[in-house]
């Protein structure tokens, strides 16, 4: 209001000095039309005081609080947000970790079952073993002594066989056991 004033005070020092430019034909510069010049343009500066003060400016003021809390609002939304997803991250590590201790222990279990089973398979792979190695060695041995007891009647044919063949004649067949024998029980050890 004081503004509006003070250009009333100017205008009004202004009625009364006589300018050239009016005479020449530029009417705004005739003190004559001043005072109605000076109306209109404090009207005109008051309607438009009272239009930005009353109207654009809460406008303005309003959409930019609306603004700020709209941004308040996303950054609340972001914040909280970040907060879900951060005990989401720490959920999801948790999960990881227990789905790795849990994979550990299935891994153990099942590396202490097989080494159990595989254990126990060879142990019963060497009993059937140690049991083929036993039947081996008594048909072995039965072999042998079988093969013993055909070794003195074998060698006695066999002799005879050969002493006919180079002599032309038989030999005694119970000196010819009786030899056998005997050299048979000196070199029984070796054949055994």
């Amino acid at each position: 209001m004081k503004k509006i004033l003070f250009f009333n005070i100017i205008f009004l020092l202004f009625l009364n000095v006589k300018i050239m430019a009016a005479e020449a034909g530029m009417p705004q510069l005739d003190p004559t039309y001043w005072g109605s010049q000076a109306f209109w343009l404090a009207l005109f500066f008051t309607v438009l005081y009272l239009l930005v003060s009353k109207i654009y400016v809460p406008k303005i003021r309003n959409s930019i609080d609306t603004r700020e809390n709209k941004i308040r609002d996303d950054l609340d939304e972001a914040e909280k947000s970040n907060h879900e997803a951060e005990n989401k991250i720490s959920e999801y590590k948790k999960n990881i970790e227990n789905a790795k201790k849990q994979v550990q222990k299935i891994l153990k279990d099942g590396n202490e079952k097989i080494d159990k089973e595989i254990k126990e398979k060879k142990e019963t792979i060497q009993k059937q073993i140690d049991e083929e190695i036993k039947k081996a060695e008594k048909e072995i041995n039965d072999f042998k002594n079988e093969s013993l007891k055909k070794i003195p009647t074998i060698a006695s044919e066999l002799s005879s066989k050969i002493i006919y063949e180079i002599t032309g004649s038989e030999l005694n067949k119970t000196s010819v056991d009786t030899l056998i024998g005997e050299n048979l029980k000196k070199n029984k050890e070796k054949y055994l």
